[in-house]
């Protein structure tokens, strides 16, 4: 069973580019971000992200550290860096049309990139070493109903 208000995504380098996907369905639909889901019950999220990450793209991919956590009074999302281990990025043709490799800077220079990705990966290039309340509020929240720790 799947539980919408637990999710994961995470970062993957492939030869020096991030690992992203184009999605088609929702807010978010034919924008690019990085791959994630739902935590089925019961599953850690770091098994979570490595499951989520294999289904949506062919890769498999260990975490290796914490990245970000957001939190909103219905959800909250973990967000890992990960390492490449093994397979060519593809398309699941169901969840996402398209499976990129961007350059961290590429990618959030690009206006169909979703604004936590974007935030996401300014936080990666700048190599955080702690993570830090963001000031970034997507345009639905209010201040007290959202916060990004990256």
């Amino acid at each position: 069973m799947n539980n919408k208000h637990f999710t994961v995504c995470g970062i993957v380098e492939i030869n020096g580019k991030v690992l992203l996907v184009r999605h088609t369905y929702g807010s978010a639909k034919d924008r690019i971000l990085l791959p994630g889901g739902y935590v089925h019950e019961g599953e850690l999220p770091t098994v979570a992200a490595e499951r989520e990450l294999l289904e949506e793209t062919g890769v498999k991919a260990r975490v290796k550290s914490l990245m970000a956590v957001q939190f909103k009074p219905e959800q909250w999302c973990v967000v890992f860096i990960m390492e490449h281990i093994s397979g060519t990025p593809r398309s699941d043709g169901y969840e996402n049309s398209e499976v990129l490799l961007l350059t961290a800077e590429e990618a959030i220079a690009r206006p169909d990139i979703t604004n936590m990705s974007r935030e996401l990966l300014k936080a990666y290039i700048g190599d955080r070493t702690a993570l830090e309340k963001s000031g970034y509020l997507p345009a639905s929240s209010l201040p007290e109903s959202y916060a990004m720790f990256i």
